[in-house]
């Protein structure tokens, strides 16, 4: 089993097969029929994907909770508890810090951390249009260039849309961003690559929305169609397909703050 590390240098780094980072494969165990306990090993190969500066995997983690309502407006984030709490140093968590408050989700305070700032309609919408840009623009590049593993990802989606009624949420989470990973990579546009990145606001959103299991659905159909756009060398429907697939997350992102507000 492959697990998931944090080394000293500040990069992600991956237990991997054949000692190749250009070949990494992440081990993840969902289980596909909880009653039995019986569990699976989906194995996703990310062709040629560098390693993830621990700044960058700190800063989504940290948006995810700030999205989903785990940290709440106005609540202090303490530099060294985050540090110690996923065991890293405190330097990428600064960084992540510095990020996040560049980006207006957090207000930095002298020597004491941060406060979560109010995230409004209005942010979120900001956020999604430059996603909608750039990721649209990506998917157009890699239906242009090719990506050689779509039809493993497309096999993947179909086993999984298979067993959407026992699908575990993080096996669902870490195939979505493998896929779009998969996808900026494919683009070959290292600067694009490192702006959506730093857009990437973690983990889909589905995990915080009503009605899970339809947003799963809906979500593999469109990564599987918009897969064999890209596979066909379909650009202009990639575009569009990619586009209407992160307008779709916009509108359930809007709708969870939408009944949190209410």
């Amino acid at each position: 089993m492959n697990f998931l590390r944090f080394d000293s240098n500040s990069y992600i780094v991956y237990d991997i097969q054949f000692n190749s980072l250009k070949h990494i494969e992440l081990l993840m165990k969902t289980a596909y029929n909880k009653r039995e306990h019986w569990e699976q090993e989906i194995v996703i190969t990310m062709q040629s994907l560098k390693m993830v500066p621990t700044r960058v995997r700190v800063t989504s983690i940290l948006k995810r909770a700030i999205y989903s309502g785990e940290y709440k407006s106005g609540q202090e984030l303490s530099l060294t508890a985050i540090a110690e709490q996923l065991g890293i140093s405190r330097t990428p968590v600064r960084e992540a810090f510095q990020t996040l408050a560049a980006e207006g989700l957090i207000t930095l305070r002298m020597s004491k951390g941060a406060i979560v700032n109010k995230i409004d309609q209005k942010f979120i919408k900001d956020t999604f249009e430059m996603r909608i840009l750039l990721e649209s623009t990506a998917a157009w590049k890699a239906a242009e260039n090719g990506l050689p593993d779509a039809d493993d990802y497309i096999a993947k989606l179909k086993d999984m849309e298979a067993h959407l009624d026992t699908i575990d949420d993080k096996a669902y989470e870490d195939l979505n961003q493998a896929i779009h990973m998969a996808i900026w990579e494919a683009a070959d546009n290292q600067k694009l690559s490192n702006y959506l990145m730093e857009l990437w606001n973690g983990p889909s959103t589905g995990h915080a929305i009503p009605e899970e299991q339809k947003h799963y659905r809906l979500s593999t159909e469109e990564h599987i169609q918009l897969l064999e756009y890209i596979r066909d060398h379909k650009p202009e429907e990639a575009k569009e397909a990619m586009a209407r697939h992160i307008q779709r997350s916009e509108e359930n992102v809007l709708a969870y703050l939408a009944k949190k507000e209410a």
